[in-house]
């Protein structure tokens, strides 16, 4: 049986709370204005040094590691103070455990960040697996991440799925050669769904069907 991997932002959990917070106090650090909830989660989705990037380029800042730091350091004091679990998912994710099926949290968000996330929002135990943005050479929309979880579970990635959110999600899947669900809700991405051609769109991770 294959493997069933899932991002972590906006699949998982709305995040974007906790992330637009460490973002403005990073800004403040800076002299620099807060930005708009919604602005900071359109930047979500491609990893924290691409968001820090974006962050800047909208605040008319050059980037920094100091920046980058900044952030880090900032968005480990704020990670799930407000973060909640998308309805659906602990569902969804004790169905497919039920199922047989062997899960994984595939997630740009660094590693560290990423189990002290899944840890507190009591998500942690369903996932055989959590991959996150450095536990490899390369983030999604790379194959490497997905076909590292594989070899985790000991899955074959020809039988196994992604679930995500964002078109990031859909690159990473076709890379890695597997079928990918996205969901309805979560960070889209500048492009929105229109641009997810090939992913089948579903609701609520409850409704996964396999």
């Amino acid at each position: 049986m294959g493997a069933v991997l899932i991002d972590l932002d906006g699949t998982l959990l709305d995040t974007a709370p906790d992330i637009a917070d460490a973002v403005n106090r990073m800004l403040h650090a800076l002299g620099a204005p807060a930005l708009a909830l919604e602005t900071v989660t359109g930047f979500i989705g491609n990893g924290v040094p691409t968001l820090v990037r974006r962050v800047l380029a909208a605040s008319g800042i050059a980037p920094s590691q100091q920046a980058l730091d900044l952030f880090h350091c900032h968005y480990a004091d704020v990670n799930g103070r407000c973060s909640r679990v998308f309805p659906g998912v602990v569902t969804g994710l004790s169905r497919l455990r039920d199922a047989g099926y062997r899960l994984a949290c595939v997630t740009n968000k660094p590693q560290a960040a990423s189990d002290a996330l899944l840890s507190s929002s009591g998500l942690a135990s369903y996932f055989d697996a959590v991959v996150g943005g450095d536990a490899t050479p390369h983030m999604k929309p790379h194959a490497a991440p997905l076909l590292h979880a594989c070899r985790m579970l000991d899955a074959d990635p020809a039988c196994s799925v992604l679930v995500g959110d964002s078109g990031v999600d859909v690159a990473a899947a076709r890379a890695a050669g597997m079928p990918v669900f996205i969901v309805r809700y979560g960070y889209p991405g500048p492009d929105g769904h229109a641009a997810m051609h090939g992913a089948t769109f579903i609701d609520s991770l409850d409704l996964l069907s396999l």
